[in-house]
């Protein structure tokens, strides 16, 4: 089986090509300049040329912030991409699995969310997500759109890398306390979306198609986040920072962010029995990976 990784450069795409994969699985990664997403001639060539069995969409714009000043930009790729994908899967019969985010619900659920609540993004960034899920939705019966959260690795840009780059120049920081979600340690995530794809290789008959959530177990705010990084990078021997606690008000930016990101994974392990490890867990092996690279540069 061979599954084509749209965004190549990305925490989920490099932890995809990273994983173990079961056998008879190939994976093939491309992005610009090979394939523009946001050009349904690029995409088209792209799917013709390697015809793959399944295709994984990682690509997505994420600059939450910027994206309240590049609306244009942000739609072109995270809902006008998705679309051209699933319209050249559908013409050529190939099942998506299209990557999405927590920040298409406003935050004002006070229990975890579940894929049957209704989406009411709070910015640029949710909105154009939410409508790259509507075009997958709209154009393509196979597929599976997976929700998920506050992604974080030893590769790219993301939260974890930010705190330990920080702590170098900064003795305290102050951390959001009042933002909830789960973190989601991009390998875990890969290797879920992989046991997935093996489910996707034995066969698609009976294959329940839709909307999933998955992240990392349990449940932190940014600041807990921010803690937890620390604390493993001082039995590391790392370097550690005080973290102090502050409120979203305290700290405002050009994009509102959902003060309840939590979502409920239950329909993935009732139908897959896919269950991701505990967000510590993943901090644990992130940070230590990030360490050792710094020590050996």
């Amino acid at each position: 089986m061979q599954v084509l990784v749209i965004g190549r450069t990305g925490q989920l795409a490099t932890s995809l090509l990273s994983a173990e994969k079961p056998p008879g699985m190939q994976l093939v990664a491309c992005s610009r300049p090979q394939l523009d997403i946001t050009s349904r001639m690029s995409v088209r060539n792209t799917l013709e040329g390697v015809r793959p069995d399944l295709v994984i969409n990682t690509a997505a714009y994420t600059a939450v912030d910027k994206a309240e000043e590049e609306k244009k930009i942000a739609f072109a790729v995270n809902a006008e991409g998705a679309a051209h994908l699933a319209r050249e899967c559908q013409r050529l019969d190939i099942p998506l699995i299209h990557v999405s985010t927590d920040y298409v619900f406003d935050g004002r659920k006070k229990t975890p969310y579940t894929e049957d609540d209704v989406p009411a993004p709070l910015n640029v960034y949710g909105q154009s997500k939410l409508a790259g899920e509507e075009a997958v939705q709209q154009t393509w019966a196979k597929h599976v759109i997976l929700r998920t959260s506050w992604i974080f690795s030893p590769f790219g840009h993301n939260f974890a890398k930010t705190m330990l780059r920080l702590v170098q120049t900064h003795d305290t920081l102050n951390i959001v306390a009042d933002q909830h979600g789960s973190p989601t340690y991009a390998p875990h995530l890969a290797d879920a979306i992989l046991r997935l794809v093996n489910r996707l290789q034995l066969g698609q008959e009976g294959f329940p198609w839709g909307v999933y959530h998955l992240c990392g177990s349990g449940e932190a705010t940014w600041h807990g986040f921010a803690r937890e990084i620390f604390s493993c990078s001082a039995r590391l021997g790392g370097p550690v920072a005080k973290v102090h606690a502050i409120s979203t008000a305290e700290y405002p930016t050009p994009a509102r962010r959902p003060a309840n990101s939590r979502l409920s994974c239950a329909k993935m392990e009732q139908n897959f029995g896919i269950h991701l490890p505990h967000w510590q867990e993943g901090v644990a092996l992130c940070v230590e990976k990030i360490l050792e690279r710094r020590n050996t540069t």
